[in-house]
């Protein structure tokens, strides 16, 4: 039998108008200490997110989304916080915030794999 790995992990948000406290699920951030994982995974439905707030620069939320996930890869060009160790790069991604990409709290939760929970959670929160 397959043991059980704990993770955490918390939703990714675009909150268009922040004193409105009104936003949309774009994505998923995944971290596994035991499986040494981390991974960011996102997807932005132009159309929805236009009509949810028609002046919402969408080029520019995909460039932030972009540089969220080159972090958490830990891409080399993606300046020092992208330098740090996942538990530290995880911990910074999801730091409360009021800007206009935040993240939900971050919950726990036990998986085998981390990359099926990260799919599976994407599916059921985003999509």
């Amino acid at each position: 039998m397959q043991e059980l790995h704990l993770f955490e992990y918390a939703v990714i948000r675009v909150v268009p108008r922040v004193e409105r406290d009104e936003f949309m699920n774009v994505g998923v951030i995944l971290y596994c200490a035991k499986k040494k994982y981390l991974k960011a995974v996102f997807q932005i439905d132009e159309q929805r997110l236009q009509s949810f707030c028609p002046k919402l620069d969408i080029p520019d939320i995909q460039c932030h989304l972009d540089s969220l996930m080159l972090i958490s890869a830990g891409d080399r060009g993606s300046g020092p916080i992208a330098q740090l160790d996942p538990p530290s790069r995880f911990r910074w991604l999801t730091a409360m915030r009021s800007t206009v990409i935040q993240t939900s709290r971050v919950h726990p939760g036990f998986c085998r794999d981390p990359e099926s929970k990260l799919l599976a959670l994407f599916e059921e929160q985003v999509l």
